[in-house]
Protein backbone atom coordinates (compact mmCIF):
# COMPACT_ATOMS: atom_id res chain seq x y z
CA UNK A 1 0.00 0.00 0.00
CA UNK A 2 1.18 3.29 -1.40
CA UNK A 3 2.07 6.06 1.08
CA UNK A 4 -0.90 8.12 0.44
CA UNK A 5 -3.39 5.38 0.25
CA UNK A 6 -2.52 4.29 3.94
CA UNK A 7 -2.73 8.07 5.23
CA UNK A 8 -5.76 8.67 3.80
CA UNK A 9 -7.05 5.66 5.50
CA UNK A 10 -6.25 6.72 8.93
CA UNK A 11 -7.35 9.84 8.69
CA UNK A 12 -11.10 8.74 7.16
CA UNK A 13 -11.40 7.22 10.53
CA UNK A 14 -11.06 10.29 12.50
CA UNK A 15 -14.44 11.62 12.82
CA UNK A 16 -14.30 15.92 11.74
CA UNK A 17 -17.31 16.31 10.71
CA UNK A 18 -18.37 20.27 11.04
CA UNK A 19 -21.68 22.05 11.93
CA UNK A 20 -23.61 24.32 10.64
CA UNK A 21 -24.82 27.57 12.01
CA UNK A 22 -22.76 27.38 15.42
CA UNK A 23 -21.29 30.49 16.91
CA UNK A 24 -18.20 29.12 17.82
CA UNK A 25 -15.30 28.32 15.69
CA UNK A 26 -13.87 25.74 14.73
CA UNK A 27 -18.21 24.58 14.86
CA UNK A 28 -17.25 21.22 16.28
CA UNK A 29 -14.31 20.49 18.55
CA UNK A 30 -13.61 17.15 16.99
CA UNK A 31 -11.92 18.73 14.51
CA UNK A 32 -8.88 19.64 16.30
CA UNK A 33 -8.13 15.74 16.82
CA UNK A 34 -6.94 15.45 13.04
CA UNK A 35 -5.06 19.09 13.19
CA UNK A 36 -3.25 17.44 16.74
CA UNK A 37 -2.28 14.22 14.47
CA UNK A 38 -1.02 16.43 11.20
CA UNK A 39 1.04 18.12 13.38
CA UNK A 40 2.99 15.64 15.48
CA UNK A 41 3.39 13.44 11.76
CA UNK A 42 4.48 16.67 9.99
CA UNK A 43 6.92 17.43 13.03
CA UNK A 44 8.27 13.46 12.91
CA UNK A 45 9.11 14.06 9.52
CA UNK A 46 11.41 16.96 10.05
CA UNK A 47 8.94 19.80 8.77
CA UNK A 48 10.18 23.30 10.29
CA UNK A 49 7.80 25.88 11.77
CA UNK A 50 5.29 23.23 12.58
CA UNK A 51 2.18 25.00 14.09
CA UNK A 52 -1.68 23.74 15.56
CA UNK A 53 -3.25 26.70 16.58
CA UNK A 54 -5.24 25.16 19.41
CA UNK A 55 -7.64 28.13 19.50
CA UNK A 56 -8.71 27.99 15.71
CA UNK A 57 -7.70 24.49 14.52
CA UNK A 58 -5.40 25.45 11.94
CA UNK A 59 -2.16 23.23 11.20
CA UNK A 60 0.60 25.75 9.92
CA UNK A 61 4.43 23.64 8.31
CA UNK A 62 7.35 24.89 6.32
CA UNK A 63 9.11 22.48 4.03
CA UNK A 64 11.85 24.68 3.73
CA UNK A 65 14.09 25.69 0.26
CA UNK A 66 17.39 23.17 -0.42
CA UNK A 67 18.07 25.36 -3.35
CA UNK A 68 21.99 26.85 -3.52
CA UNK A 69 20.18 30.23 -3.36
CA UNK A 70 17.32 29.93 -1.07
CA UNK A 71 15.40 32.76 -2.63
CA UNK A 72 15.69 31.67 -6.26
CA UNK A 73 12.06 29.69 -6.34
CA UNK A 74 8.91 31.57 -5.00
CA UNK A 75 7.48 30.25 -1.81
CA UNK A 76 4.05 27.99 -2.59
CA UNK A 77 1.24 26.55 -0.71
CA UNK A 78 -0.68 24.11 -0.72
CA UNK A 79 -4.05 24.22 1.52
CA UNK A 80 -6.40 21.56 2.54
CA UNK A 81 -9.24 21.22 4.82
CA UNK A 82 -9.83 18.96 7.48
CA UNK A 83 -13.55 19.21 7.91
CA UNK A 84 -16.64 16.75 6.04
CA UNK A 85 -19.43 17.73 5.20
CA UNK A 86 -22.23 17.90 7.59
CA UNK A 87 -25.09 16.20 4.95
CA UNK A 88 -24.01 12.65 6.20
CA UNK A 89 -22.50 10.98 8.79
CA UNK A 90 -18.74 10.94 9.21
CA UNK A 91 -18.64 8.67 12.32
CA UNK A 92 -17.56 5.60 12.58
CA UNK A 93 -16.10 5.80 8.65
CA UNK A 94 -15.69 1.75 7.56
CA UNK A 95 -13.38 2.62 4.18
CA UNK A 96 -12.57 -0.87 1.89
CA UNK A 97 -10.48 -1.20 -1.25
CA UNK A 98 -12.08 -2.71 -4.23
CA UNK A 99 -9.39 -3.91 -5.99
CA UNK A 100 -8.99 -4.26 -9.47
CA UNK A 101 -12.85 -3.28 -10.14
CA UNK A 102 -14.52 -5.23 -12.96
CA UNK A 103 -17.33 -2.56 -13.43
CA UNK A 104 -20.98 -2.50 -13.10
CA UNK A 105 -22.87 -1.98 -9.19
CA UNK A 106 -20.73 -2.26 -6.33
CA UNK A 107 -22.14 -3.53 -3.20
CA UNK A 108 -21.27 -1.42 -0.11
CA UNK A 109 -23.92 -3.28 2.30
CA UNK A 110 -25.23 -6.68 1.11
CA UNK A 111 -27.73 -6.12 4.99
CA UNK A 112 -28.97 -3.07 4.01
CA UNK A 113 -28.52 -3.58 0.45
CA UNK A 114 -26.58 -0.36 -0.45
CA UNK A 115 -25.40 -0.04 -3.99
CA UNK A 116 -23.26 2.02 -5.80
CA UNK A 117 -24.84 2.38 -8.80
CA UNK A 118 -23.23 2.04 -12.32
CA UNK A 119 -26.48 3.29 -14.25
CA UNK A 120 -26.21 5.99 -11.90
CA UNK A 121 -22.44 7.08 -11.59
CA UNK A 122 -21.47 6.25 -15.54
CA UNK A 123 -18.06 7.86 -14.84
CA UNK A 124 -17.28 4.42 -13.66
CA UNK A 125 -16.74 3.19 -16.60
CA UNK A 126 -13.54 5.09 -16.64
CA UNK A 127 -11.82 3.48 -13.35
CA UNK A 128 -12.51 -0.33 -14.71
CA UNK A 129 -9.05 -2.10 -13.74
CA UNK A 130 -8.38 0.83 -10.86
CA UNK A 131 -8.71 0.40 -7.19
CA UNK A 132 -11.50 2.21 -5.48
CA UNK A 133 -11.57 3.23 -1.82
CA UNK A 134 -15.45 3.16 -0.30
CA UNK A 135 -17.58 3.30 2.17
CA UNK A 136 -19.89 0.66 3.48
CA UNK A 137 -22.79 2.95 2.49
CA UNK A 138 -23.62 3.78 5.98
CA UNK A 139 -21.45 6.63 6.15
CA UNK A 140 -19.74 9.64 3.58
CA UNK A 141 -15.87 8.61 2.81
CA UNK A 142 -14.42 11.83 3.73
CA UNK A 143 -12.44 12.13 0.67
CA UNK A 144 -13.66 15.83 0.70
CA UNK A 145 -10.69 16.97 1.83
CA UNK A 146 -8.79 14.27 3.37
CA UNK A 147 -7.96 12.89 0.03
CA UNK A 148 -6.15 16.31 -0.42
CA UNK A 149 -4.73 16.38 3.35
CA UNK A 150 -3.16 12.92 2.47
CA UNK A 151 -1.84 13.92 -0.96
CA UNK A 152 -0.23 17.15 1.04
CA UNK A 153 1.26 15.07 3.69
CA UNK A 154 2.64 12.76 1.22
CA UNK A 155 4.31 15.66 -0.66
CA UNK A 156 5.80 16.64 2.69
CA UNK A 157 7.43 13.17 3.04
CA UNK A 158 8.67 13.06 0.17
CA UNK A 159 10.28 15.95 -0.21
CA UNK A 160 11.83 15.80 3.25
CA UNK A 161 13.27 12.01 2.42
CA UNK A 162 14.74 13.13 -1.17
CA UNK A 163 16.98 15.42 -0.29
CA UNK A 164 18.06 14.99 -4.17
CA UNK A 165 14.73 16.47 -5.18
CA UNK A 166 15.44 19.97 -5.78
CA UNK A 167 12.60 22.37 -4.41
CA UNK A 168 12.25 26.26 -3.43
CA UNK A 169 10.15 26.68 0.14
CA UNK A 170 6.71 24.97 0.28
CA UNK A 171 4.64 26.12 3.05
CA UNK A 172 1.51 23.76 4.28
CA UNK A 173 -1.93 24.74 5.68
CA UNK A 174 -4.88 23.23 6.59
CA UNK A 175 -8.13 24.26 7.82
CA UNK A 176 -11.10 23.39 9.57
CA UNK A 177 -15.16 24.33 8.48
CA UNK A 178 -14.37 25.04 5.15
CA UNK A 179 -17.95 23.32 4.60
CA UNK A 180 -19.50 25.54 6.51
CA UNK A 181 -18.40 28.38 4.98
CA UNK A 182 -15.98 29.77 7.21
CA UNK A 183 -12.67 27.88 6.33
CA UNK A 184 -10.48 30.78 6.18
CA UNK A 185 -12.50 33.07 8.41
CA UNK A 186 -8.69 33.28 10.72
CA UNK A 187 -6.59 31.73 7.96
CA UNK A 188 -3.25 34.00 8.58
CA UNK A 189 -2.25 34.67 5.06
CA UNK A 190 0.27 37.40 6.30
CA UNK A 191 2.26 34.46 8.82
CA UNK A 192 1.64 32.19 6.37
CA UNK A 193 3.95 33.81 3.65
CA UNK A 194 3.09 32.34 0.28
CA UNK A 195 3.27 34.24 -2.75
CA UNK A 196 0.86 32.33 -4.03
CA UNK A 197 -0.79 28.94 -3.04
CA UNK A 198 -3.56 25.91 -4.34
CA UNK A 199 -6.02 24.30 -2.37
CA UNK A 200 -6.41 20.71 -3.26
CA UNK A 201 -10.15 20.45 -3.39
CA UNK A 202 -11.31 18.85 -5.99
CA UNK A 203 -12.69 16.20 -7.97
CA UNK A 204 -11.70 13.94 -11.04
CA UNK A 205 -8.21 13.40 -11.86
CA UNK A 206 -7.04 15.93 -13.97
CA UNK A 207 -9.16 18.65 -13.00
CA UNK A 208 -8.25 22.42 -12.86
CA UNK A 209 -10.20 25.08 -11.51
CA UNK A 210 -9.71 28.56 -11.02
CA UNK A 211 -13.00 30.08 -11.80
CA UNK A 212 -15.86 29.76 -9.01
CA UNK A 213 -19.43 30.99 -8.30
CA UNK A 214 -19.99 34.36 -7.33
CA UNK A 215 -22.43 33.82 -3.79
CA UNK A 216 -24.70 35.45 -1.75
CA UNK A 217 -26.88 34.13 1.21
CA UNK A 218 -29.81 35.57 1.80
CA UNK A 219 -32.61 34.69 4.63
CA UNK A 220 -36.35 35.64 3.71
CA UNK A 221 -38.28 36.34 6.58
CA UNK A 222 -42.15 36.13 5.91
CA UNK A 223 -44.26 38.08 8.41
CA UNK A 224 -47.94 36.45 8.44
CA UNK A 225 -50.90 37.09 10.37
CA UNK A 226 -52.55 34.00 11.86
CA UNK A 227 -56.14 34.30 12.60
CA UNK A 228 -58.48 31.23 13.47
CA UNK A 229 -59.44 29.82 10.42
CA UNK A 230 -62.76 29.52 11.06
CA UNK A 231 -63.08 33.68 10.87
CA UNK A 232 -59.87 34.00 8.96
CA UNK A 233 -61.94 36.20 6.11
CA UNK A 234 -60.11 39.03 4.88
CA UNK A 235 -58.01 38.63 8.24
CA UNK A 236 -55.43 35.96 7.98
CA UNK A 237 -52.32 36.47 6.28
CA UNK A 238 -50.41 32.96 5.83
CA UNK A 239 -46.73 33.12 5.36
CA UNK A 240 -46.41 29.80 4.30
CA UNK A 241 -48.75 30.95 1.25
CA UNK A 242 -46.89 34.10 1.08
CA UNK A 243 -43.25 32.35 0.93
CA UNK A 244 -44.62 30.17 -1.89
CA UNK A 245 -45.75 33.12 -3.90
CA UNK A 246 -42.21 34.99 -3.81
CA UNK A 247 -40.76 31.47 -4.62
CA UNK A 248 -43.24 32.08 -8.10
CA UNK A 249 -41.99 35.44 -8.72
CA UNK A 250 -38.26 33.81 -9.35
CA UNK A 251 -37.40 32.71 -12.80
CA UNK A 252 -38.10 28.50 -12.87
CA UNK A 253 -35.55 28.02 -15.22
CA UNK A 254 -32.45 29.56 -12.84
CA UNK A 255 -32.51 26.82 -10.41
CA UNK A 256 -30.17 24.55 -9.43
CA UNK A 257 -32.02 21.31 -10.96
CA UNK A 258 -32.24 23.00 -14.67
CA UNK A 259 -28.20 24.90 -14.78
CA UNK A 260 -24.99 23.81 -15.40
CA UNK A 261 -21.51 25.11 -16.44
CA UNK A 262 -21.74 28.86 -16.03
CA UNK A 263 -25.47 28.55 -15.21
CA UNK A 264 -26.70 30.74 -12.48
CA UNK A 265 -29.17 30.18 -10.08
CA UNK A 266 -31.58 30.82 -6.90
CA UNK A 267 -31.54 27.85 -4.68
CA UNK A 268 -34.36 27.99 -1.64
CA UNK A 269 -31.87 25.63 0.80
CA UNK A 270 -34.12 25.31 3.82
CA UNK A 271 -37.62 26.82 5.30
CA UNK A 272 -39.41 27.01 8.57
CA UNK A 273 -42.39 28.12 10.29
CA UNK A 274 -46.12 28.67 10.01
CA UNK A 275 -48.82 30.78 9.65
CA UNK A 276 -47.14 33.37 11.22
CA UNK A 277 -44.39 33.50 10.32
CA UNK A 278 -41.72 31.60 7.94
CA UNK A 279 -38.12 31.72 7.33
CA UNK A 280 -36.24 30.39 4.23
CA UNK A 281 -32.52 30.43 3.62
CA UNK A 282 -31.88 31.40 -0.28
CA UNK A 283 -28.36 30.74 -1.92
CA UNK A 284 -27.98 33.03 -4.79
CA UNK A 285 -25.00 31.87 -7.23
CA UNK A 286 -23.20 32.93 -10.50
CA UNK A 287 -20.11 32.92 -11.77
CA UNK A 288 -20.81 36.56 -13.81
CA UNK A 289 -20.27 39.56 -11.86
CA UNK A 290 -22.78 41.33 -13.43
CA UNK A 291 -25.66 38.32 -13.10
CA UNK A 292 -24.98 37.91 -9.59
CA UNK A 293 -25.41 41.80 -9.01
CA UNK A 294 -29.05 41.44 -11.34
CA UNK A 295 -30.10 38.27 -9.76
CA UNK A 296 -29.82 39.75 -6.14
CA UNK A 297 -31.03 43.10 -7.56
CA UNK A 298 -34.22 40.87 -8.51
CA UNK A 299 -34.46 39.20 -5.54
CA UNK A 300 -35.24 42.48 -3.65
CA UNK A 301 -37.46 44.13 -6.15
CA UNK A 302 -39.19 40.91 -5.49
CA UNK A 303 -39.98 41.80 -1.83
CA UNK A 304 -40.55 45.00 -2.56
CA UNK A 305 -43.36 44.03 -4.96
CA UNK A 306 -44.78 42.12 -2.68
CA UNK A 307 -44.61 44.39 -0.09
CA UNK A 308 -46.28 47.14 -2.40
CA UNK A 309 -48.88 44.44 -3.29
CA UNK A 310 -50.20 43.94 0.38
CA UNK A 311 -49.72 47.68 1.58
CA UNK A 312 -47.44 46.84 4.04
CA UNK A 313 -43.63 44.96 5.26
CA UNK A 314 -44.52 41.52 5.14
CA UNK A 315 -41.26 40.22 3.23
CA UNK A 316 -37.71 41.51 5.12
CA UNK A 317 -34.60 40.17 3.26
CA UNK A 318 -31.33 39.40 4.81
CA UNK A 319 -28.62 39.45 2.56
CA UNK A 320 -24.61 38.83 3.01
CA UNK A 321 -22.08 38.38 -0.15
CA UNK A 322 -20.45 34.82 0.91
CA UNK A 323 -17.40 34.91 -1.49
CA UNK A 324 -16.77 35.98 -5.09
CA UNK A 325 -14.90 34.41 -8.76
CA UNK A 326 -11.33 34.11 -7.92
CA UNK A 327 -10.75 33.92 -11.71
CA UNK A 328 -11.14 38.24 -10.88
CA UNK A 329 -7.55 37.36 -8.80
CA UNK A 330 -6.15 34.53 -11.07
CA UNK A 331 -6.46 36.14 -14.48
CA UNK A 332 -4.21 38.03 -16.15
CA UNK A 333 -1.44 38.38 -13.30
CA UNK A 334 -1.50 35.02 -11.95
CA UNK A 335 -1.86 32.74 -14.69
CA UNK A 336 1.62 31.02 -14.36
CA UNK A 337 -0.37 29.24 -11.92
CA UNK A 338 -3.18 27.44 -14.32
CA UNK A 339 -0.38 27.10 -17.23
CA UNK A 340 2.09 25.48 -14.52
CA UNK A 341 -0.37 23.35 -13.14
CA UNK A 342 -1.36 22.37 -16.92
CA UNK A 343 2.17 21.07 -17.19
CA UNK A 344 2.54 19.27 -14.12
CA UNK A 345 -0.64 17.39 -14.83
CA UNK A 346 0.81 16.43 -18.42
CA UNK A 347 4.01 15.47 -17.12
CA UNK A 348 2.22 13.11 -15.05
CA UNK A 349 0.54 11.62 -17.96
CA UNK A 350 -2.74 13.53 -16.76
CA UNK A 351 -4.96 15.26 -19.02
CA UNK A 352 -5.94 18.47 -17.45
CA UNK A 353 -10.07 19.17 -17.59
CA UNK A 354 -10.20 23.04 -16.56
CA UNK A 355 -13.95 24.09 -16.09
CA UNK A 356 -15.49 26.42 -13.66
CA UNK A 357 -16.23 25.22 -10.18
CA UNK A 358 -20.27 25.14 -9.26
CA UNK A 359 -19.42 26.23 -5.94
CA UNK A 360 -17.14 27.34 -4.12
CA UNK A 361 -13.37 26.80 -1.87
CA UNK A 362 -11.05 27.87 0.35
CA UNK A 363 -9.15 29.00 -2.15
CA UNK A 364 -11.73 31.76 -3.26
CA UNK A 365 -11.80 33.59 -0.53
CA UNK A 366 -7.57 32.78 0.00
CA UNK A 367 -7.57 34.64 -3.61
CA UNK A 368 -9.70 38.22 -2.58
CA UNK A 369 -7.17 38.56 0.62
CA UNK A 370 -3.62 38.19 -1.12
CA UNK A 371 -2.85 34.66 -1.94
CA UNK A 372 -4.13 33.60 -5.31
CA UNK A 373 -5.29 30.76 -4.84
CA UNK A 374 -6.32 27.97 -7.78
CA UNK A 375 -7.90 24.66 -7.19
CA UNK A 376 -6.44 21.47 -8.10
CA UNK A 377 -7.92 17.56 -8.26
CA UNK A 378 -7.85 14.40 -5.61
CA UNK A 379 -9.25 11.87 -7.53
CA UNK A 380 -12.26 11.51 -5.07
CA UNK A 381 -16.24 11.69 -6.54
CA UNK A 382 -19.86 12.02 -4.98
CA UNK A 383 -18.67 13.72 -2.23
CA UNK A 384 -20.85 14.50 0.71
CA UNK A 385 -22.77 11.81 0.53
CA UNK A 386 -22.86 7.87 1.51
CA UNK A 387 -21.65 6.79 -2.37
CA UNK A 388 -18.43 8.76 -2.48
CA UNK A 389 -15.59 7.22 -3.31
CA UNK A 390 -11.42 7.61 -4.41
CA UNK A 391 -9.94 5.90 -7.00
CA UNK A 392 -6.41 4.92 -5.64
CA UNK A 393 -4.21 5.05 -8.90
CA UNK A 394 -5.85 9.08 -9.04
CA UNK A 395 -4.62 9.88 -5.65
CA UNK A 396 -1.79 8.39 -6.71
CA UNK A 397 -1.52 10.42 -9.79
CA UNK A 398 -2.16 13.61 -7.75
CA UNK A 399 1.24 13.48 -5.61
CA UNK A 400 3.00 13.19 -8.64
CA UNK A 401 0.99 16.24 -10.29
CA UNK A 402 2.18 17.87 -6.98
CA UNK A 403 5.74 16.94 -6.96
CA UNK A 404 5.50 18.21 -10.50
CA UNK A 405 4.64 21.52 -9.58
CA UNK A 406 6.92 22.05 -6.97
CA UNK A 407 9.79 21.08 -9.47
CA UNK A 408 8.98 23.32 -12.12
CA UNK A 409 9.01 26.26 -9.63
CA UNK A 410 12.14 25.33 -8.62
CA UNK A 411 13.18 25.65 -12.47
CA UNK A 412 13.45 21.48 -12.92
CA UNK A 413 10.60 21.39 -15.68
CA UNK A 414 12.05 18.17 -16.66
Amino acid sequence: MTSVIEKFLRYVKIDTQSAENQECFPSTEKQKNLGRLLAEELKAMGASDVVFDETYCYVYATIQSNLPDKNAAPVIGFISHMDTSPAVSGKDVKPRIVENYSGGDILLNEAQNIVLSRAENPELDRLVGKSLIVTDGTTLLGADDKAGVAEIMTLAEYLLTHPEAEHGTVRIGFTPDEEVGQGVDHFDVEAFGADFAYTVDGGELGELEYENFNAAGVKLIVNGCSVHPGSAKNKMLNAVLLAQEFQSLLPVQEAPAFTEGYEGFFHPDSISGSVERVVVDYIIRDHSREKFEQKKALFLKCAQFLNEKYGRKIFEVQMKDSYYNMKEKILPDNAHLIDNAVKAMEMAGVAPKISPIRGGTDGARLSFIGLPCPNLCTGGANFHGRFEYACVESMESCVEILKNIVSLYAGNPD
